[in-house]
């Protein structure tokens, strides 16, 4: 009781709507599973269960009719009767009595087996086969009905969460809000950008109904209006009640443009476009709403923010990092381990952007406590995820290969191992190349025990892992993989949380007081509150980009792209234009865009489809590193502090790559890594 009352109204408004949503997504997708399950256990129990699942209907033919009735009935509609020779001798199809005789034994041979089915039916439908159908239904049933209203689930939860971060200001955007007029500005930005998206939502839906076609799910179109005017009274009711508690000093025009939100320029952009030079004033709903149609990959994201946020909260990153700590290594190699460990929950959350504001905390403070410098710890943080994009699971190659028929995610997964290799080895490379000082490591004598009892404190977690994972297999049918990674995933940390708070508390410690102090409740309780804020930003951002993308792709730019009969020349201007669209757009929205533009254009100057993608994803990568939006260090700057972060550019370095560290080093691992995927397979797997 003392817990429920301890509940904010941010707690009961926002966090336990966003997890009951969250809960009902992984139960229904788990419950796919499970009732393919139960419908195998229903066979080996029964083996006419698929019969006994559906209650029988009793035949409606008589299994004892009198045949010689019948036929002097037949024989009568005939217009015939066995006595009237001169009417059977004149009629055109003359009644054969033998011949319906044999008809009707027949069928009512059928319809005694129809009837003897019905009882022996009766018979085996028992009470534990009912039982057992009634919990096959209800699992059906609530699968069925969460699919078919995904795309509801999906409005619902992107509202709730979108209305948190305008309400505490934590939207993506390059600079936080610290002054009056920041606030102001920012809001009323805001203010103008929820009203275009309000005009074309209703104009969207006032068009549909106006098309004459029927309209399948008014919910759909009726929460999109909601949601954008819900946004814009949040904005008007902020700018009404003012900013007393922030200081008037230190403000300037050019910092509170910064903290406008991206999506809110993203929104004048496509405004612009759509209002004015196309008229078309439902164009951004309408690819607003393209979101609904990857609902389901959506909600994935929702559960794999949800799954960082509680992976934040264990001390497995404070763990694996602890396996290195006595081998005292330098900060250049801690950094090349910490792009490496930090590439597999990537992979296994989506997008380098979700791991960077999960563990993005950790592995700054880890750095910077071997003596990493600021430039170098932040650049590290901000490439934390950038090489696990193309490793197996990740969503983002799942929805490549949903949108292109040229390329199956197996082949992508291929490449994408050795890419990260790539990777891997160029950031080694240019670690040793700006070393400070000569890289000793401790002595085996004195680093290996530590070593191996910090991988022994890990083994709990990779023995929960191992159980969970065979658990899904066994139990219900289903591998850890790309698809079931998202429903699986949010178990597994759990499970981890559920393991420290009750059976691990003497060996935390690598954990803050904080960490250890809070309650298992109360820990998915700050988890579940800080995913709201960073779904409702993210999955906001990405329907903007999707509206973005469409304003690109209608706006016929793409048909000026210079176009060469040189491969290598083409292969530059494909670069090119990745890059610039990694830099504005976010990796889902820029995957749609990219598919619909240069894609094809790419396939028709005999580009191979595997190549292009891969080339793709790892110029979206240099993008969120690079200016103007540079989308990863936006969120290292929000995980590790403005003030951290600005602390690292008042540091009086001599060398000019020190000095620049925190953008060069990311943007020459990357660049070069890019140039190469780009440019080698050119030579080898081209053919004049």
């Amino acid at each position: 009781m003392k817990m429920i009352k301890n509940r904010s109204a941010r707690e009961w408004f926002s966090s336990f709507p966003a997890v009951i949503l969250l809960v009902c997504v992984l139960i229904a997708g788990t419950s796919s599973y499970l009732h393919a399950e139960f419908l195998k256990i229903g066979h080996w129990l029964w083996d006419d269960y698929f019969v006994l699942r559906i209650d029988p209907v009793k035949p409606s033919c008589d299994a004892h009719a009198n045949i010689n009735a019948a036929l002097d009935q037949l024989a009568t509609q005939s217009g015939v009767s066995s006595s009237d020779e001169i009417d059977l001798l004149s009629a055109d199809e003359p009644f054969n009595r033998d011949a319906a005789r044999i008809s009707l034994q027949r069928q009512q041979v059928v319809c005694q087996q129809q009837h003897q089915v019905y009882q022996q039916t009766l018979r085996d439908l028992t009470p534990a086969v009912k039982v057992f159908r009634s919990v096959e239904y209800y699992i059906a049933g609530f699968n069925l009905f969460v699919t078919d209203q995904q795309e509801v689930i999906l409005l619902l939860l992107l509202w709730v969460c979108a209305l948190t971060a305008s309400r505490t200001q934590h939207h993506i955007s390059f600079r936080v809000v610290s002054s009056r007029l920041d606030y102001y500005v920012c809001n009323s930005a805001s203010i103008l950008s929820h009203s275009i998206l309000l005009i074309a939502a209703w104009s969207y839906r006032k068009s549909i109904y106006a098309s004459g076609v029927a309209v399948t799910d008014p919910a759909v179109y009726i929460l999109l209006i909601a949601g954008f005017a819900s946004l814009l009274l949040t904005n008007l009711y902020q700018l009404m009640k003012g900013a007393a508690d922030l200081p008037k000093e230190n403000a300037s025009w050019g910092h509170a443009l910064l903290t406008v939100p991206l999506y809110v320029y993203m929104s004048f952009i496509a405004g612009t476009y759509f209002f004015y030079v196309e008229h078309h004033f439902a164009g951004i709903a309408i690819f607003f709403s393209q979101i609904l149609e990857q609902a389901k990959m959506f909600l994935n994201v929702g559960l794999y923010i949800w799954v960082g946020m509680l992976l934040k909260r264990t001390q497995l990153g404070q763990l694996v990092f602890s396996v290195f700590k006595p081998w005292q290594l330098p900060p250049e190699l801690l950094a090349l381990v910490a792009i490496i460990v930090m590439a597999v929950p990537t992979a296994y959350t989506g997008a380098s952007g979700i791991i960077i504001i999960a563990m993005g905390a950790v592995v700054y403070q880890e750095l910077r406590r071997v003596g990493a410098r600021r430039q170098l710890a932040l650049a590290v943080t901000a490439m934390t995820g950038s090489s696990g994009v193309v490793l197996y699971p990740c969503l983002l190659v799942v929805l490549i290969a949903a949108l292109n028929k040229e390329v199956v995610t197996d082949q992508l997964y291929a490449w994408g191992v050795n890419v990260f290799l790539l990777s891997a080895v160029i950031f080694f490379i240019m670690a040793f190349l700006t070393k400070k000082t000569p890289w000793v490591l401790a002595s085996p004598k004195t680093a290996l025990l530590p070593s191996l009892q910090a991988i022994g404190r890990l083994m709990p977690y990779v023995v929960i892992f191992a159980v969970i994972a065979l658990g899904y297999g066994l139990l219900l049918g289903t591998h850890l993989n790309e698809f079931s990674a998202p429903l699986i995933l949010p178990v597994v940390v759990l499970s981890w949380l559920v393991y420290e708070k009750f059976f691990a508390k003497k060996l935390q410690a690598t954990t803050s007081e904080r960490i250890q102090a809070s309650s298992f409740e109360q820990t998915i309780r700050e988890a579940t509150t800080d995913t709201t804020v960073h779904i409702g930003a993210l999955i906001l951002l990405m329907g903007l980009s999707f509206v973005t993308g469409g304003a690109i792709g209608r706006s016929d730019i793409f048909s000026v792209f210079p176009m060469a009969n040189e491969l290598w020349l083409s292969m530059t201007y494909f670069l090119a234009a990745l890059v610039v669209i990694g830099m504005i757009m976010d990796p889902f929205g820029a995957v749609v865009l990219v598919t619909g533009s240069l894609a094809p254009l790419a396939y028709k100057q005999g580009v191979i489809p595997v190549h292009f993608w891969m080339m793709t994803l790892v110029a979206f990568e240099l993008g969120y590193l690079s200016p103007p939006v540079a989308l990863n260090r936006l969120l290292t700057r929000q995980v590790v502090g403005d003030q951290e972060s600005s602390l690292a550019f008042t540091q009086v370095e001599q060398h000019w790559w020190y000095r620049r560290e925190y953008w060069l080093l990311p943007l020459a691992v990357m660049g070069i890594t890019l140039l190469i995927v780009t440019y080698a397979p050119l030579w080898f797997l081209y053919t004049e």
